[in-house]
């Protein structure tokens, strides 16, 4: 259903691209689309292929990080020379990538935002800004600063990796989804506290959806709680970001837009 949703409005929308949905995404083995093996030969064969302009990831469910030491090793020049866009999961790639300088990393809607409401508008942010160069859905804040946007989760799980890259100087954005309150302090607590994460020009939080309910109530608005936790970080909280699992996810290209 994605793909066919996805290719058909791409092709009315946007008739100069080829959007080419590889056969791994309709894989299936347990959790994933596909094996390990199969995800990573995939992403291999479409990053190292010159006549591959950009890799859009279809969705962010979890598994990019199992593949990484597989296939960050084996990019080719080709690899070097497109775009890598998604969100959510995706992000253990995107940081991955980003450390090795490797492409251009961008934190963007998926095809699957195509199911959402509004979804066309959603994936037209991604394709334009790949295809056009439109500016229209980047991320309003972005002012020439350099910026990196992780869902805080995939963020929390790098810190003290090899694969996490240095944001020294950036503007820091993040999102999460499905959690209750206390994880998140707990996960910026962490945040807070990475050394990897020291320099950093400031933070900003994107959408914070689904909230698991606390019992007792947590007590603590969101905004205290970034308040709080960038004061001991020495950061300034710069206030909201438009990133996040939402139909109005905006595009945020790693480095300068």
């Amino acid at each position: 259903m994605v793909a066919a949703r996805a290719g058909a409005f791409a092709a009315i929308a946007y008739p100069e691209v080829d959007l080419v949905f590889h056969p791994q995404c309709f894989a299936s083995e347990g959790h994933f689309a596909g094996s390990d093996a199969v995800r990573a030969a995939a992403f291999l064969e479409v990053a190292n292929d010159p006549g591959v302009g950009a890799v859009w990831f279809a969705r962010g469910g979890y598994g990019s990080n199992r593949i990484l030491a597989a296939v960050m090793p084996r990019l080719g020049p080709a690899a070097r020379a497109k775009s890598y866009v998604g969100y959510s999961d995706m992000g253990f790639l995107l940081a991955a990538l980003y450390a090795r300088r490797i492409g251009r990393p961008v934190h963007g809607p998926m095809a699957t935002d195509i199911n959402r409401g509004h979804g066309d508008e959603t994936v037209a942010r991604t394709l334009g800004w790949l295809l056009r160069g439109d500016r229209q859905g980047l991320e309003p804040t972005l002012d020439g600063q350099p910026a990196a946007a992780f869902n805080l989760a995939i963020l929390n799980a790098l810190v003290g990796t090899q694969w996490m890259p240095d944001l020294t100087d950036h503007v820091l954005m993040i999102e999460e989804v499905s959690e209750p309150l206390y994880n998140v302090d707990r996960m910026l607590f962490t945040i807070a506290n990475a050394t990897q994460l020291k320099g950093l020009a400031g933070v900003r939080l994107g959408i914070v959806n689904d909230i698991q309910a606390n019992d007792p109530p947590w007590g603590e608005t969101l905004e205290a709680m970034m308040d709080r936790w960038c004061r001991d970080m020495g950061v300034p909280y710069l206030g909201r970001a438009a990133i996040g699992h939402a139909q109005t996810n905006m595009v945020v290209p790693f480095g300068i837009a």
